[in-house]
């Protein structure tokens, strides 16, 4: 008998949500391992997610944006929170599930934060405790470190908020779509129907950024999948428009810290 992904997901979905509501640890450490191409569909969890891509590329998707997470970094997704996740290349992934009581400073919104080179360790050490070594002391002391880890780690900006407004959205959609450093804020607002003022006011309070950031963003999301799976650096930078190699690396470093063949080495290094 053929059993599609679909229902071997939900099958898989089922046992881990069990897992997770009846265990009384605070954290739960689990792999999983994914395609190229992957769709996982919507869903929820009753505890917060650490979600750390180890190989790969992994974009969640909720009701306000979209969330990459490239090698080196994790997205914090808070218990309830509805997102969906799609995979570029092989992607291993590995979770760390958090009853939401745990600690009174986790954070409370989806965002996207760099490793540390504790936090890899510990997710590392994780990863190779197998259920019955949980208990044990050593044990509770690295999972107790690693609670306490997440809300110092620094965010990144590597997500895309979405606005609601139906005509601001339509037009992010077609942006997405086709992404370009060029950006006119008096065509946006012409084809929205609104002053420029007005325009910026609304697409900063529905989005949180700014025109300018919002497009930055765009442009990333559209080229590190493309770098990490083996693009070169001169191409990616011309297909989004950029008029300069140099134009390109200057943002890549602004938002990731590093230039793009400087971040590709790193994360090749593991």
């Amino acid at each position: 008998m053929v059993v599609d992904s679909n229902t071997l997901h939900s099958a898989y979905l089922a046992n881990r949500e069990t897992l997770l509501e009846n265990s009384p640890d605070a954290l739960i450490a689990l792999p999983r391992s994914y395609r190229d191409g992957d769709h996982i569909p919507e869903h929820s969890h009753g505890r917060s997610q650490l979600l750390h891509a180890m190989t790969g590329v992994a974009v969640v998707s909720t009701a306000s944006g979209r969330w990459m997470v490239p090698t080196e970094h994790a997205l914090w997704i808070p218990a309830g929170t509805q997102h969906s996740v799609d995979t570029v290349g092989d992607v291993e992934m590995y979770s760390i599930y958090v009853r939401p009581d745990a600690l009174p400073a986790l954070p409370r919104h989806v965002h996207v934060a760099v490793l540390t080179p504790l936090m890899r360790s510990l997710i590392a050490v994780a990863e190779n405790l197998k259920i019955e070594q949980v208990a044990d002391e050593r044990a509770r002391s690295i999972m107790n470190c690693l609670l306490h880890e997440i809300p110092q780690l620094e965010e990144r900006p590597l997500g895309l908020p979405l606005p609601l407004h139906p005509r601001l959205a339509a037009q992010c959609q077609a942006y997405l779509a086709a992404p370009s450093p060029h950006v006119s804020i008096d065509d946006w607002a012409f084809r929205a129907g609104m002053s420029r003022r007005t325009f910026t006011r609304v697409f900063r309070r529905e989005t949180g950024l700014s025109l300018s950031t919002w497009r930055q963003q765009a442009c990333l999301m559209d080229a590190l999948p493309r770098l990490s799976a083996g693009e070169a650096v001169t191409r990616v930078a011309l297909d989004l428009g950029y008029d300069s190699v140099p134009a390109f690396t200057t943002m890549f470093r602004r938002v990731l810290g590093k230039a793009p063949k400087a971040y590709l080495r790193s994360v090749s290094r593991g």
